[in-house]
């Protein structure tokens, strides 16, 4: 693993992507859904944290959306798997698909 000299945060990945902030903080919510360091934490004061994605972590997590997004089965599964907010998996399904 090359040395990790800058971070993106979530909301700037998500910009990026053009993917929810919200369904982006559900999948990385889980460190386990990006290898090892993918996702790093930020504090910004005692008790604040901005989520951040290396390059690596965003490429991965750009891969595993597009791979999700095959079919509309897929979509729904992924969601249904990977997001634990049923309010934020019904308002993503309810969106048009890609």
């Amino acid at each position: 693993m090359a040395t990790v000299t800058h971070v993106c945060t979530l909301d700037y990945v998500a910009k990026m992507l053009d993917e929810d902030p919200e369904l982006l903080e559900a999948i990385v919510y889980n460190d386990d859904n990006l290898a090892y360091g993918a996702i790093i934490s930020v504090y910004t004061g005692q008790d604040e944290t901005v989520t951040a994605l290396t390059d690596d972590g965003i490429d991965e997590l750009n891969d595993m959306l597009r791979a999700a997004r095959i079919t509309t089965e897929t979509w729904h599964a992924f969601l249904d798997d990977f997001v634990d907010d049923k309010d934020l998996v019904a308002r993503i399904k309810a969106q048009a698909p890609r």
